[in-house]
């Protein structure tokens, strides 16, 4: 009894060790250079201007976007821009034209200019002036942030969830575990910027953290080696990691976790 008990106290302190490393990696995360942002195409805006006006390279641009034709840009599509750390306004062909065509705004008629306003007599205008309630502006509603769309992360490997997000017995598990062969490629979710790649944080061995924009890290655990290097910038379907399997299982599998800041949400309901 007394050794269930000893086991049992230190298996909670060591995931206590593990979870404390993690937040300490998280808390480190604020002084990190920035990972970047999304630009959204707008018309007329080339790979060259957008790089150019973000002062990247156009074949890094193209790489990190899995861009193979930069001519086919399509507006409205989000380019993820690293580095970046604020939007800036990219001028296109079609945006110089419009301005340089615009028609001035003409001029009022002399007609207008001496047609004498119809005024009310003095008595009616203040009696209406009484009756109208003085017009109040509506308050102003801050913009919500427009929340992600499901679908807006890809899938890291093609496998069977042997693993939910949430309670696990005793345990409350932050992320979910995919099923998958030994040394099968793991890729990187969305684009962003590695900011973790080692086997410091007890209990997920070879672990690689990358930010996105918004806020948002993915979290790779279980690998059997790691590809991706701390501050590589990755593309959507980049290959970061080969999958491996955790100590204490009998299966490869992929320790995958998405979080809003600290915070680790289901990946399931942002998984295409």
């Amino acid at each position: 009894l007394r050794m269930s008990l000893r086991s049992a106290m230190l298996s909670r302190c060591c995931r206590g060790l593990s979870m404390l490393g993690f937040l300490l990696v998280l808390a480190w995360m604020p002084a990190c250079a920035p990972s970047g942002i999304y630009h959204t195409i707008q018309p007329g805006q080339t790979l060259y201007r957008i790089a150019k006006t973000y002062q990247i390279s156009e074949a890094e641009l193209a790489r990190v976007n899995r861009i193979n034709d930069p001519t086919k840009l399509i507006v409205g599509h989000k380019l993820y821009i690293p580095g970046a750390t604020r939007p800036r306004q990219v001028d296109g062909p079609q945006q110089s034209r419009s301005v340089a065509t615009s028609p001035a705004r003409s001029a009022p008629s002399s007609a207008a200019q001496t047609a004498p306003a119809t005024a009310n007599p003095p008595a009616a205008e203040a009696a209406r002036k009484k009756t109208l309630p003085a017009p109040s502006a509506p308050p102003k509603k801050a913009a919500a942030p427009a929340p992600l769309k499901k679908g807006t992360f890809s899938w890291p490997v093609k496998g069977k969830v042997v693993g939910r997000f949430g309670p696990r017995g005793d345990t409350n598990s932050k992320g979910i575990e995919i099923s998958c062969r030994e040394g099968e490629s793991v890729i990187a979710a969305a684009p962003g910027k590695v900011i973790y790649s080692g086997r410091g944080i007890r209990g997920y061995g070879n672990l690689i953290i990358i930010e996105h924009a918004d806020d948002y890290f993915t979290v790779y655990g279980y690998n059997k080696q790691n590809l991706a290097k701390t501050n590589d910038f990755v593309g959507q379907g980049d290959q970061v990691a080969l999958c491996g399997e955790p100590q204490n299982s009998q299966s490869s599998r992929l320790h995958f976790e998405i979080r809003k800041g600290k915070s680790a949400v289901d990946p399931i309901f942002y998984l295409p």
